[in-house]
Parts: structure tokens; sequence; C-alpha cells
């Protein structure tokens, strides 16, 4: 019989093995959460003809900074999405009216894009309550303290992710 001796080495191995474990319980656990925000998020808003990709950028132009529009590389930065990922929703909901896009007055190369007086009705009138009940659904018994103290650790988990991109993308410049 072998006995193993408590030693800080043993312990250091123990605690590694330990972080990397619910490591990977909490990404996979983040992974399906955000697949399922997907599903469900889509469902609550299917109605209206709109994905949670569309919520998000009808969410991100309704915000008051945004009333004069956005560019589209401003955009993409505030929703964490690449240009390209952007463009083909961009276009989509163009067609469909909830957006309008123009010529930024600043830089004629760049599109500002603005919610259109339909969209701002779609997202007023029809789909906030809606993604208000889906909130009220998915966070239902969650205490104010729940909802704070997730949000807080979410945007830590998130400022760490921005952290290692903005160090890759630097090393990709050079």
């Amino acid at each position: 019989m072998s006995s193993t001796k408590n030693t800080p080495e043993n312990t250091v191995q123990s605690e590694d093995a330990t972080r990397f474990e619910l490591a990977n319980r909490l990404f996979f656990r983040l992974y399906q959460s955000a697949n399922m925000l997907h599903k469900t998020g889509t469902r609550a808003v299917e109605e209206e003809g709109l994905t949670t990709q569309q919520w998000a950028v009808l969410g991100a132009l309704s915000r008051e900074e945004a009333r004069d529009g956005m560019s589209v590389g401003e955009l993409a930065r505030y929703l964490l999405v690449s240009r390209q990922n952007l463009s083909g929703l961009l276009s989509r909901m163009e067609r469909d009216g909830h957006l309008s896009a123009t010529p930024d007055a600043q830089d004629r190369r760049s599109r500002r894009v603005r919610m259109s007086e339909s969209g701002r009705k779609l997202w007023l009138n029809e789909a906030t309550p809606k993604i208000q009940a889906y909130y009220e659904e998915v966070l239902g018994n969650f205490s104010v303290d729940d909802m704070t103290h997730t949000l807080h650790y979410l945007l830590k988990l998130l400022d760490n992710m921005k952290q290692i991109d903005a160090r890759r993308g630097a090393v990709e410049e050079d």
C-alpha cells in the first residue's frame, strides 16, 4: 500500500487540477448558456421576425449614446463581433426596413447605421415587451443580488478575454 505524502508540491498539483476542472466546467456552462440564449431568445422574438443577433443590434442602436447612429466599425466593436459577420446581418436588417445606413458625414468611406422609424417602432412596441418577459422568465428565481454578482463576474471574465484579444491582436499586427 503506497501512501502519498501531503507535500506542498502535491497540494499545488491538486489545486491546479481542481482549478482546471472548475474552469472546464465553467466554460462549458457558458458555451451551453450562449447556445440556449440564442435558441430560446430567438424564439422570444421570432414573431417579430428577429433573431438574437438582430435583437443585439437594435438594442445597441436604441441606446441614448447611439441616437445619431453608429459606424459599422463602432457597432462591431460594441457588439464584439467582426465587421464581416456584422455586414451581412446589417444588410438583411436594412432590407427588412429595420435600419438605414448612410455615408458618414465625417468619413464618406464609412457608413453610419441608424434604426429606421419602423425599426424603432418594432423595437419599442413589439420586441421590448417580449424581451422583458423573456428576462423575467429566465431570471425569475434570481434576486437583485444574484443578478448583480453574476454581472460582476461576467464583466470580470469579459475584461480578461478582451485583454487576451488585445495582446493577440497586437502580436498579429507585428
